[in-house]
């Protein structure tokens, strides 16, 4: 029907339903031809390969992104000024281990190569054990298990000094004299399976027990003798069953039988003797 209004006319379509209703009708939303319906698929398909282009190259962005924040910015690099370095001991020089780490300043910490800090660690003199973890976001933990001297035994060659060696027998030093607190041993030069020995017994004795020991001697691997600090002496035979020994020389040593006795025989700690 035309519109009754002046001016421009418009044309719309529009259908009776009985009586009730009468108004305009939208034009069809589906195509009717073959023709459309195969431009409106070709659409469909261009948009959908649009949005999988974009979340692709999406996708790359955000993980080069990440990895240009991990791997290159300075936001997570190592800063020398946050090493921190414990169990260093008394025979591990803390500015050695530091010159180590300090090449690696400035680089990020995913790319931190902790395994060559540690081996490169283990070459510093006095270090036995090292590990090295990051702490976010820009520190290091250098956790050392350093080779602490426990005798001091004459150096080689009949020289004046002495060497600091370590429970494994690892020197660690030297001194002119044996050092305060650190037991001088005396066995025969060059026999290693002796100051092995020695070295054992050292290693098994409680601290409290270690600190009251002046000097051990063994001509052989079964005869270690310990001076004491108090003058008493203890004949303490190889190094099996230490704790054993331990146990009876405390034990000995404690009674009121014993409080007399300078000589205390534990090389059979079933049958101690004393004198």
């Amino acid at each position: 029907m035309t519109s009754p209004t002046t001016g421009a006319t418009r044309q719309v379509t529009t259908y009776t339903v009985g009586s009730r209703f009468s108004g305009p009708v939208r034009p069809a939303v589906v195509s009717t031809t073959s023709q459309e319906r195969f431009a409106e698929r070709a659409r469909a398909r261009r948009n959908l390969a649009r949005r999988q282009v974009a979340g692709v190259v999406g996708g790359v962005v955000a993980v080069a992104a990440l990895a240009w924040l991990l791997l290159l910015s300075p936001v997570l690099a190592l800063d020398a000024d946050e090493v921190v370095v414990t169990g260093a001991g008394t025979v591990v020089a803390v500015d050695q281990v530091l010159a180590v780490v300090e090449p690696s300043g400035g680089t990020p910490l995913p790319r931190l190569d902790t395994v060559g800090l540690r081996d490169a660690l283990l070459e510093v003199p006095g270090v036995r054990e090292a590990r090295v973890m990051r702490v976010w976001p820009h520190g290091l933990a250098v956790q050392l298990v350093s080779r602490e001297p426990v005798a001091a035994v004459p150096e080689p060659g009949g020289g004046d000094g002495w060497a600091l060696l370590d429970e494994e027998g690892v020197q660690v030093g030297r001194a002119d004299a044996p050092p305060e607190g650190l037991p001088a041993v005396d066995v025969p030069v060059g026999d290693e399976r002796t100051l092995d020995a020695v070295l054992l017994v050292l290693e098994g004795l409680p601290q409290d027990l270690l600190a009251q020991v002046a000097g051990v001697s063994a001509r052989t691997q079964d005869t270690v003798t310990m001076q004491l600090r108090d003058g008493d002496r203890v004949d303490w035979g190889s190094a099996d069953e230490t704790a054993l020994k331990v146990a009876v020389l405390q034990a000995l040593r404690a009674s009121a039988e014993a409080a007399s006795a300078t000589v205390f025989d534990v090389s059979a700690p079933r049958m101690p003797i004393t004198r």
